[in-house]
């Protein structure tokens, strides 16, 4: 090992340790603890080591919920989110005019604070004694009938979520795709105008192409952001997330450490647990395939 290896490794410690203290040692903890049956936090005892937590979450009707709203969000809202980020980001690409007003516009909604922006949907959207909100509004203008979107049917509670979450993610994939676009050299769109390319080809065959690793990027975190989902149906629905039916794999985790039913943290960490294998799964599926539709 040369000098300048020695240095490199004794300027990384900092960050292994880091890494080791806060994300390697508590997932080893978390995956103990699954394992730990009855586990008490006061007394840092169980009764004993097997599969029970596992048995217990998966049939858990509370989990199966949460389960279900959970990958519902996420194969609706990450492909949508992804593709109208693209359609915005080449509009805005297209524009020279006021170009920088309107990314700026675009991406306040990434830094407005989410409990913020959840109120807002809840006016937008809640049924109440005085007013049907904006949304209701609009449907009774063109001859609908009101639906309480809030405090209502499923299909309505999880439309607004989704609805919510692509507007929360939208923001930060239109700042990532807008600086890919731009970053596509010229000289590619010169010959292929030359060679009197239609701009849909140049769009699929050039564009497409060259941003695909920001495209993958996107995808990748998307799913992982939208597994992770919590504090923006708690903007929405309230902190009972199983009473309203709209709970996430996340929120269950937390009710059963410090929700109404918490103080299970052995039932806590199998959810936990379950999560990070899918979570890890479809990232692992998505790194295969991107390795073979990339262009690096």
């Amino acid at each position: 090992m040369t000098k300048n290896n020695k240095k490199a490794y004794l300027y990384l410690i900092p960050a292994f340790l880091f890494l080791g203290a806060f994300m390697i040692y508590p997932l080893i903890d978390v995956f103990i603890y699954s394992f730990e049956e009855g586990y008490n936090f006061a007394s840092g005892t169980s009764f004993g080591i097997g599969s029970y937590n596992y048995s217990y979450v998966m049939h858990d009707q509370y989990f199966l919920q949460a389960l279900k709203n959970t990958f519902i969000l996420v194969i609706i809202t990450v492909p949508i989110s992804t593709g109208l980020a693209l359609l915005i980001s080449v509009l805005l690409s297209s524009i020279k005019p006021l170009k920088d007003l309107f990314q700026t516009v675009y991406f306040l909604p990434y830094v407005t604070n989410t409990l913020a922006v959840g109120l807002v949907f809840m006016i937008l959207f809640k049924k109440t004694a005085y007013s049907d909100g904006l949304i209701n509004l609009l449907i009774n203008f063109f001859g609908g009938e009101s639906v309480d979107f809030i405090d209502g049917p499923y299909w309505a509670k999880m439309l607004v979520m989704c609805i919510y979450t692509i507007w929360i993610v939208m923001p930060f994939k239109i700042l990532i795709l807008t600086s890919a676009l731009a970053s596509v050299n010229p000289v590619y769109y010169k010959a292929a105008k030359v060679d009197g390319t239609s701009r849909f080809r140049i769009f699929y065959k050039i564009t497409l192409p060259m941003i695909s690793p920001m495209i993958f990027y996107l995808i990748i975190t998307g799913f992982i952001g939208a597994f992770k989902a919590y504090s923006d149906e708690v903007a929405l629905f309230g902190t009972d997330l199983n009473a309203a039916g709209m709970n996430t794999i996340v929120g269950y985790v937390y009710d059963m450490l410090y929700g109404n039913s918490g103080g299970y943290p052995s039932y806590a960490s199998g959810a936990a647990i379950i999560l990070f294998a899918i979570v890890l799964t479809i990232t692992v599926i998505n790194l295969l395939v991107s390795r073979k539709n990339t262009t690096y």
